[in-house]
């Protein structure tokens, strides 16, 4: 169920998730676009015990030394130090500023004695170049500093030839799926924004006690489907429970809620799923019936009528209320007003009223008051 509910949610916010990936790809390839590309050089050194020792114990004794990983991480961060980067700009005859938009890091290759540096920036030339140089004043700068162990080079660094960024194919697969993600999140977060919303607004359009329309909105309703279909037929009818007029105001809640209750289950079990139900006044509901005539009309009410008549138990010592429904309803046609239609249903709950006999009057353009006793009579 929940499953099939966030993927409701994903139907009808496609646009945010569409929206949501396409921006995200326009965005990595502007940025892939609009990037200088850089390029990595890569240079290898290899650290070994010096050639100025002459003895065997001498070299065993440094290759164990060589084991511990301190030894190498020192050497790696002679390479990465500030005074060798320093000598090796001064041995190019470059300023700091001059190759300020090129880095380079040096770092032991796992469980080895090799030590690889890397230096990137937008020219690949002058990434070797500077790798190279680096390397050389490192070596330099070891010598003169231990003659136990002595740095070499295992790789001399080449100009590289395919940069290392930007990637554009990585960078759009990331971006389809970063965007994809977030599309996916903010529909959903946007779904669960609006359906509280939705919520309170069907809420305003509800009528507290029964759960139908309001007659504010059902009024509303009305004349916007008159507005919007001016050439079809339909009928509304106002049902009165005339035996509740002594009783609102003095029945407990829980047993106005219970009668309201059981007239509403009445209504929705006799009407269609198109039919509109709402609330009219303190004992009335209305209805509207779309694509139906009077006569028809005619036949719906006679059955609602038929269950109004039994009483309302409300489960108190065999207490139970007696509606005494009262109906009056009126066929649009003509493209009357809504007012209009609204008048000729209350001039037939009127004759209703009147008329013991018959409590039930529809309005038709062709026979304006007509009751059950004359249907029987046709």
């Amino acid at each position: 169920m929940e499953i099939r509910l966030y993927f409701q949610m994903l139907r009808r916010g496609w646009w945010i998730v569409l929206l949501t990936t396409l921006t995200a790809l326009a965005v990595a390839l502007a940025i892939s676009y609009l990037a200088i590309p850089q390029y990595t050089a890569l240079a290898r050194f290899i650290v070994n015990p010096s050639g100025m020792l002459t003895t065997g114990n001498e070299v065993i004794s440094s290759l164990d030394t060589l084991n511990n990983q301190s030894i190498m991480a020192t050497y790696a961060a002679i390479m990465n130090s500030s005074r060798v980067y320093n000598e090796t700009l001064a041995f190019m005859k470059f300023q700091p500023d001059a190759l300020k938009d090129y880095t380079y890091k040096a770092e032991v290759l796992t469980n080895s004695n090799i030590i690889e540096l890397s230096v990137t920036g937008p020219n690949p030339e002058m990434a070797a170049k500077i790798a190279n140089a680096l390397g050389n004043q490192t070596i330099n700068f070891t010598n003169r500093l231990n003659q136990v162990f002595s740095v070499e080079f295992l790789d001399i660094a080449m100009p590289p030839v395919l940069p290392t960024s930007p990637k554009p194919i990585l960078n759009v697969s990331l971006a389809l799926m970063l965007g994809l993600v977030v599309g996916i999140m903010l529909a959903i977060m946007n779904e669960q924004l609006r359906l509280p919303l939705e919520v309170f607004r069907q809420r305003l359009h509800l009528d507290e006690i029964t759960g139908v329309y309001n007659r504010k909105y059902f009024s509303r309703f009305v004349e916007e489907e008159l507005a919007q279909k001016p050439d079809d037929v339909l009928s509304i009818g106002i049902l009165e429970l005339n035996g509740l007029r002594d009783l609102v105001e003095t029945l407990p809640v829980v047993s106005l809620q219970k009668v309201f209750n059981r007239v509403t289950d009445i209504l929705h079990k006799e009407l269609r799923g198109n039919d509109v139900i709402g609330r009219w006044d303190d004992i009335s509901f209305i209805v509207m019936l779309p694509s139906t005539t009077g006569l028809a009309a005619k036949g719906i009410f006679e059955r609602i009528y038929q269950m109004l008549l039994q009483p309302v138990s409300l489960g108190q010592l065999d207490t139970s209320v007696e509606l005494d429904p009262h109906i009056g309803g009126a066929e649009y046609s003509n493209n009357i007003s809504t007012q209009e239609l609204f008048e000729k249903a209350n001039g037939t709950l009127e004759q209703a009223r009147r008329d013991r006999d018959n409590p039930i009057y529809v309005w038709e353009i062709k026979n304006p008051f007509w009751s059950q006793k004359t249907l029987d009579q046709e």
